[in-house]
């Protein structure tokens, strides 16, 4: 009887983890066919747009005027450019020292505060950060630099690439923090304690030894700080100006491809829909340089996307 009941156990489990496999294989199947289908869809939509308005119109073209049917996307690529650049000089250098203060200098006690408030910043939605922008950082940067800028016969009306470059740096802090944090406690402590013995002191040991060792995941966060930044849409509408023109300056205001997408789809029809399909058609052609695949990522970036997935 004994032997009877293990071996009814052992066929127990083994149809759980046939269930197991099944539902897995079914939900990678989902997940394939879920980006195969948005692919179908961008290019069979996309592609065709961009023959009848020529490649070369499309990409190099600086003028975005639906109604004389000129749909160049020049001025929103530099825009996203140019925005995306500044989100990066404002957020990774605060984001990687917030990071290491955190892992490596900050009390307990403080470390009790500041954890929840950076995750607290992950979950606010765009449109919040968009009302603070349009709110705060308009005006003070209006205020701040249009009576300099008059000296020299220039203006500024506050929604400029400076303004949106803020605010995407602040948005894209809780990434950076998360994901170098992560990679920096995933160091060994071996490396920590061997610079503490060879004389170092407790600073250069982090910034010297611990810091580099974490570069691979220090890399991760910043890739999907760009990531992020690329893919805003709704707070840069409401600071950048949303001008589709190629800027002069970062007081100038600029359009972005996502906030051109948004802004137009409402009421685009035939060649115009076709032209900002395309648009998205550029933007996921811009996605493998952006997350390089499994295979090339270090153990430290594989560590960090596994403690914060991508969405």
């Amino acid at each position: 009887m004994k032997g009877y009941g293990k071996m009814k156990k052992v066929k127990v489990s083994n149809i759980k983890e046939k269930a197991m496999e099944i539902v897995f294989l079914v939900s990678a199947c989902i997940s394939i066919l879920s980006v195969a289908l948005i692919c179908v869809f961008l290019f069979t939509n996309g592609v065709p747009g961009i023959a009848k308005i020529g490649l070369k119109e499309f990409l190099l073209g600086t003028e975005w005027k639906p109604g004389s049917q000129l749909f160049g996307i020049m001025s929103t690529i530099i825009g996203s450019i140019y925005v995306t650049a500044g989100a990066i000089i404002v957020g990774v250098p605060i984001g990687l020292l917030m990071a290491v203060f955190m892992a490596k200098f900050c009390p307990k006690r403080l470390y009790k505060i500041l954890k929840p408030g950076v995750e607290l910043l992950a979950g606010i939605p765009s449109v919040v950060y968009g009302f603070f922008g349009l709110m705060v950082l308009v005006p003070f940067v209006r205020n701040t630099f249009r009576p300099i800028l008059m000296q020299y016969g220039m203006t500024t009306t506050g929604q400029s690439i400076l303004t949106a470059s803020v605010l995407l740096g602040m948005m894209i802090l809780p990434t950076i923090i998360n994901v170098s944090e992560s990679a920096i406690r995933a160091v060994p402590d071996s490396y920590y304690q061997g610079a503490l013995a060879l004389g170092a002191t407790h600073e250069r040991s982090v910034f010297m030894t611990v810091v580099p060792a974490a570069k691979s995941g220090i890399m991760a966060a910043v890739i999907l700080g760009v990531g992020r930044a690329i893919g805003e849409t709704m707070a840069v509408i409401m600071v950048a100006g949303n001008q589709p023109r190629v800027p002069g300056s970062i007081f100038d205001g600029v359009r972005t491809m996502t906030a051109n997408i948004v802004i137009d789809m409402g009421y685009a029809t035939d060649l115009h829909r076709e032209a900002l399909i395309a648009t998205g058609v550029e933007l996921f052609d811009h996605q493998p340089f952006i997350f390089p695949s499994q295979e090339k990522r270090s153990p430290c970036i594989k560590f960090a996307l596994y403690k914060h997935p991508t969405t």
